[in-house]
């Protein structure tokens, strides 16, 4: 697994940013014969510019929701513009509401884009399923889950080899109620990549944007027996300095835990 993008909301490339990283949401994953993506934030152009160096012609493309930072790399990906490349693209919050091909076909439109979807040229195929529904992908077993996220989101477990891998952003809590959905969900995992996006003191003033606490993510993942806990998804607000007192605390407070770092690469 490598972190391509870990910021969330809005990339931040700044001076003030570069210890951490300022892309938004990307993680690629490979198991067994199988590569996944998970969300199109900033980070995935980077990504795309490797695969395209690469023996690589397929992937397949989770998407947890379609707000803008998890998506507005899409048009940025060079692979969706070559022929030899097939891909598949999956959402789990769109079944009701006009599926995930339209929702990227919109942010593609003008006058937001001057080249449309339908420019794509690789063989490219949409799939929208219910949260909570279980994906067999080749040999990899997809668990995912509904998260609690203004317009919906979709929690992810990969299975394969005996490891699993939990993708666990954008999500709000309830303080003092742990997200049964979540726990779930993380239940026993080897690494939980977790929304992080606040302290348990900025949360208060952010109730109903939809995000959680990287201290949240300890109580979280303490109690399903999780691995590793990756912080994910940083406040564009809070910069190296900021982050690093979060690392320090995390750390402190569960020596399991890591912040995520744009660049980083596991091995499970």
């Amino acid at each position: 697994m490598k972190l391509w993008g870990v910021r969330g909301s809005i990339a931040c490339p700044t001076p003030r940013h570069i210890a951490f990283g300022g892309n938004t949401s990307c993680i690629e994953v490979r198991a067994g014969d199988e590569r996944f993506i998970l969300d199109a934030g900033t980070g995935i152009r980077e990504l795309g510019d490797l695969l395209l160096e690469s023996d690589i012609r397929e992937a397949k493309l989770l998407l947890t929701h379609t707000h803008w930072d998890h998506i507005c790399g899409f048009p940025f990906f060079g692979p969706f513009f070559r022929e030899e490349w097939k891909f598949g693209v999956y959402a789990g919050h769109l079944t009701d509401s006009g599926g995930v091909r339209a929702a990227l076909a919109g942010q593609m439109m003008r006058p937001m884009f001057p080249v449309p979807l339908e420019a794509l040229r690789a063989d490219v195929t949409f799939h929208d399923f219910p949260a909570g529904s279980v994906l067999e992908i080749g040999d990899v077993v997809v668990k995912t889950a509904k998260l609690n996220h203004p317009d919906g989101a979709t929690g992810y477990r990969i299975e394969h080899g005996g490891k699993s891998l939990c993708y666990v952003t954008d999500t709000e809590h309830i303080p003092g109620e742990p997200d049964k959905n979540v726990l779930a969900l993380i239940e026993g995992a080897d690494m939980v990549i977790y929304d992080s996006t606040y302290t348990d003191e900025e949360f208060p003033a952010h109730v109903g944007w939809g995000h959680s606490t990287w201290q949240e993510g300890v109580r979280l993942c303490r109690a399903a027996n999780v691995g590793t806990l990756v912080i994910f998804h940083h406040d564009p607000s809070h910069n190296d300095d900021f982050m690093s007192r979060v690392e320090e605390e995390a750390v402190a407070m569960w020596e399991s835990a890591i912040v995520g770092r744009e660049g980083m690469t596991f091995l499970l």
